[in-house]
């Protein structure tokens, strides 16, 4: 029972952290927080449904599902990466040295906007997922997991740890670490602010692509609200692994989901979206900066 909540605690969680990686680069950079994040999370879902309908209408998922499944998955990355980059550029760029305020208020308006974008073009109901996957899976120390939770679990890992691998090792996230500690002195060195913000914006997007299909194939049901809820939640996850932190992000999202799988099986299901507030407070009573946070002059 207790292997059984700890592998859907970090099916959950490697979810979480997918979308908070999102909130706490932005921040990182920024120090932005980009309330719209959710809604580029639920769009995933809902242009994965709406790809892998087509394909399957197409024929393509008789002949190979898994291309299939790829196909949705990278088209869903490139229009909700699209759709970050075009928010940054339309409603956070021109407030960038407006009162902290502004950008807030916008992100907030973005959100609202897209909620009912989507809730006016789809419906208000909840949308179906294809089942496609079934429920096969296998045995581990009697414990059943499905397929499709370890493959939840093993891409989540997998892009968490490439896409840290990415901020610290290559020339782009150099750059980003660098605006993330001064904007002017990284101005002043030759580095295009504009163009790492912008490209912050692309890959944060593009893991809430990966995690809105991820839950759309888990749970098998989208509606136009589940961004808000899972936003907050993965916000939520940031702040408790540090925000600004990105290894904090990945610890965050897990501890998150965890906390939910564990404590609606050991104490009540109906209290499961209190259980990682009660954490966050406990966490930020004892060490305010979350658990992997760092000092705001070394975000990332």
């Amino acid at each position: 029972m207790l292997l059984q909540q700890l592998i859907n605690g970090l099916t959950l969680g490697g979810v979480y952290a997918l979308i908070a990686l999102g909130y706490t680069m932005v921040y990182g950079i920024l120090e932005l927080i980009n309330f719209a994040h959710g809604e580029i999370y639920m769009l995933g879902a809902y242009l994965g449904i709406i790809i892998l309908a087509f394909l399957t209408a197409a024929g393509l998922t008789a002949y190979s599902l898994p291309l299939s499944l790829f196909i949705t998955l990278v088209l869903t990355v490139l229009f909700c990466s699209s759709y970050g980059f075009t928010i940054e550029k339309i409603a956070y760029r021109p407030l960038r040295n407006a009162p902290r305020l502004s950008p807030l208020i916008s992100a907030i308006g973005v959100s609202i906007f897209l909620q009912n974008y989507v809730m006016l073009t789809q419906g208000a109901t909840d949308k179906v997922f294809p089942s496609v996957l079934g429920s096969g899976g296998f045995e581990f120390f009697s414990t059943r997991v499905t397929y499709l939770q370890a493959a939840i679990i093993a891409a989540s890992g997998i892009i968490m740890v490439l896409l840290h691998l990415f901020v610290m090792k290559t020339k782009t996230g150099k750059a980003m670490r660098c605006v993330a500690q001064d904007k002017v002195m990284a101005s002043l060195v030759g580095i295009d602010i504009d163009r790492v913000i912008s490209i912050t914006f692309i890959i944060g997007s593009g893991l809430a692509a990966v995690a809105g299909v991820m839950v759309a194939l888990y749970y098998g049901l989208v509606n136009y609200s589940i961004g808000y809820s899972a936003g907050i939640k993965a916000f939520t996850a940031a702040v408790l692994g540090g925000i600004g932190s990105i290894p904090g992000a990945m610890l965050g999202g897990v501890v998150l989901g965890l906390a939910e799988s564990l404590g609606a099986s050991y104490i009540s299901s109906e209290y499961k979206d209190a259980y990682a507030f009660v954490i966050l407070i406990i966490i930020l009573l004892l060490k305010p900066e979350g658990l992997l946070g760092k000092r705001r002059e070394e975000k990332i």
